[in-house]
């Protein structure tokens, strides 16, 4: 059994626990186990201990490009928060999967490197913004990836340069290939002048403030942006802004954005979105995709 497991090889753990806090919109749902492994030798036993078992699990980073649409997951949720290693030297990075993206972005602004300011409010870890290759402000963290060390599905480390990565808008090589890990990156910076880089990501900071809900729960942009559209646009032009199923609510600040007024479950989330996709395809003829990942 995977409790045996975890037990005997001293993982840190939680049984039936709640998972609110492991998720940004901050649904309540109990998973059967939560762990937390240390290093990437934990991780991996664990991934090959599982798989064996045939147990059903799920890697996750901060927990916020995802929807619990369940109230109980039965089956392991692992986070990589404790794999949060980080080495700046000159402008070389390497980083581990499970240290915060917003906090590299401010480290890095401050010492005057350039490439990370468009994500000081991006709230993800390294690993799975790299995964999904996030951005803002027309800028992507594959811009500064050189190389990522990956648990691939023979359960074996191997190290996938930049051009093996096929990032695209929103996109990488892991979205399309389940069973491989990022547990640690290698990024380059370059050098440039301090008090500029501060003053942008200054600028930027006041700039999100203003236009999206950071007061509220929220998983950040739901659909990605269509080919010279903006997802916000067309969900506002379908009368959407504001309109609410039961505790999860289309943002009035940005359409783009669901969040959760205090009490939302992830089905009234997942049925949001349902409804936004069906009313922009029916009146504009474009399908808007999802970019946050729906658990059951």
């Amino acid at each position: 059994m995977i409790k045996n497991f975890i037990d005997k090889n001293h993982y840190e753990y939680l049984e039936e626990a709640s998972l609110r806090k492991y998720n940004t919109y901050r649904v309540d749902a109990l998973a059967k186990y939560v762990v937390f492994p240390h290093n990437k030798e934990e991780f991996a036993s664990l991934i090959l201990a599982l798989d064996k078992e045939k147990y059903k699990y799920i890697v996750l980073g901060n927990g916020s490009n995802v929807i619990f649409n369940t109230t109980y997951y039965d089956g392991v949720v692992i986070l990589l928060t404790k794999l949060n290693s980080c080495s700046i030297c000159d402008g070389n990075i390497t980083v581990g999967a499970g240290y915060s993206l917003q906090k590299l972005a401010i480290d890095t602004a401050s010492r005057g490197l350039v490439g990370l300011e468009f994500a000081t409010g991006i709230p993800g870890l390294v690993g799975a913004s790299i995964a999904m290759n996030a951005g803002a402000y027309k800028s992507e963290i594959s811009s500064v990836v050189e190389s990522v060390l990956v648990l691939n599905p023979n359960y074996e480390f191997v190290l996938m340069h930049h051009d093996d990565l096929d990032f695209s808008y929103r996109n990488s090589f892991f979205k399309e290939n389940k069973g491989y890990y990022i547990v640690e990156a290698t990024l380059k910076l370059e050098h440039g002048n301090p008090a500029e880089i501060l003053e942008r990501v200054s600028k930027r900071r006041v700039k999100r403030i203003e236009s999206q809900p950071l007061d509220m729960p929220s998983a950040g942009s739901v659909f990605r942006n269509p080919p010279s559209m903006f997802a916000g646009e067309l969900i506002e032009k379908v009368g959407l802004k504001g309109y609410a199923i039961n505790g999860a609510m289309v943002s009035e600040k940005h359409a783009n954005f669901i969040v959760n007024k205090g009490n939302a479950r992830g089905e009234d989330i997942v049925r949001l979105i349902r409804m936004i996709q069906d009313k922009v395809q029916e009146e504009f003829g474009v399908l808007l995709v999802l970019e946050q990942i729906i658990v059951n």
